[in-house]
């Protein structure tokens, strides 16, 4: 059996999988993160969901895989890069290994995500011989993960596939990490509804200005910077590591337009006549993270 726990800004959700039956789902619980009552209270609502788990299956875990938003510093084993910023700079790995008392295995959610629709998701189905797999996040914020050959590659500093944290245009403006204009600020969601709230005088949610293109030309105007962007920031990604696959996650890879015309806008900035990636919509949604998480183990 294998244990994984997803560990967002506002749920945590826990799975148990039975690898050896076609990772057929055991248990599965979803609890509120809380994280404004701080750290020690979301650890203990980890704790909490753990129990559960066990008295909905009637299992004990002997390691458990947990996804988390930013990533472990080496040097020191404290997190970090997390924009649930009550887990910035804690020994997040660690204090839980202590309050469970079992081992756990911790990776960015992004690469949980990356890992999850490598091994159960699309790239099976669609890319099965990929040997390199770029995981993008494209929601709340901007995230990545680097799959070669069926394992993370975190890198010396922990941030392998942070791609959102590149530079990509001054417009977005200020990003919480402390830079200004990183792919975050300018493609995330809140950063194409900042935009839009610029250019108009008034807020529409996201999903409105998709919706609102043929009527609204400034939503529309939105739409034509994201696929802008979109493609200059994927294009880096690509003459970078070159991957055979980038599967997009998060609720802007919702976005149809990112898949025609994106696709098309990519091509444009590849140091290569053509570009041999596939670029895909994930197969397991919102289940991605958790389910990377429990094959960590």
């Amino acid at each position: 059996m294998r244990w994984g726990i997803d560990l967002g800004g506002t749920k945590i959700e826990g799975i148990i999988i039975d690898s050896s039956s076609n990772n057929q789902v055991i248990a599965r619980h979803r609890l509120p993160t809380e994280g404004d009552k701080g750290y020690h209270h979301v650890l203990f609502q980890i704790k909490k969901l753990v129990e559960i788990l066990e008295q909905e299956s009637g299992l004990k875990p002997e390691k458990i895989g947990i996804g988390t938003p930013g990533s472990i510093y080496p040097p020191t084993g404290h997190l970090k890069n997390s924009n649930s910023q009550h887990l910035n700079d804690q020994p997040l790995l660690a204090d839980l290994q202590n309050l469970l008392q079992l081992p756990m295995a911790m990776a960015n959610d992004a690469n949980c995500f990356a890992l999850a629709e490598t091994h159960l998701g699309i790239v099976p189905e669609v890319a099965p011989s990929a040997g390199v797999v770029f995981g993008v996040i494209m929601g709340t914020g901007v995230g990545g993960g680097i799959v070669v050959n069926g394992q993370i590659l975190n890198g010396a500093n922990g941030i392998g596939g942070e791609w959102g944290h590149n530079f990509l245009h001054e417009s977005g403006g200020s990003c919480y990490c402390g830079k200004i204009g990183c792919v975050e600020t300018v493609i995330s969601g809140p950063g194409l509804e900042r935009y839009y709230t610029q250019v108009s005088g008034k807020y529409k949610p996201l999903k409105e200005i998709v919706s609102d293109q043929k009527s609204d030309p400034l939503a529309k105007a939105t739409m034509n910077r994201l696929i802008q962007y979109f493609g200059i920031a994927i294009s880096t990604i690509i003459n970078m590591v070159d991957p055979d696959v980038i599967v997009i996650g998060g609720g802007v890879g919702n976005i149809d337009l990112l898949y025609t015309k994106g696709i098309e806008e990519v091509k444009k900035h590849v140091f290569n006549p053509e570009c041999a990636t596939q670029i895909l919509k994930p197969k397991l949604g919102d289940s991605a993270g958790v389910f990377g998480a429990a094959i960590l183990n």
